[in-house]
């Protein structure tokens, strides 16, 4: 299936992106991390479980499911004061 992919933040600033379009089996939002992950470097190191997860402009966790022309976004923690 194919969805867009889109990194904030610095996660974009690890991954030299913002957006891409990728082709993917994954089902769920953990199972597109693993997949990203085994890209290799900067990927690898990019995600940790304090990763934020949207699909479709809505909060989701590893588990929720993602479908064909979803668009799955991607958020560092955040910290403020």
């Amino acid at each position: 299936m194919s969805i867009r992919v889109r990194y904030f933040a610095a996660l974009a600033e690890r991954v030299g992106r913002r957006h891409e379009e990728i082709e993917t089996v994954a089902a769920t939002a953990g199972a597109l991390v693993d997949e990203l992950r085994a890209r290799g470097e900067p990927w690898a190191s990019a995600f940790d479980t304090r990763t934020h997860i949207a699909i479709n402009q809505h909060v989701a966790g590893a588990s929720d499911a993602i479908s064909d022309g979803d668009e799955v976004a991607f958020f560092p923690p955040v910290t403020g004061g």
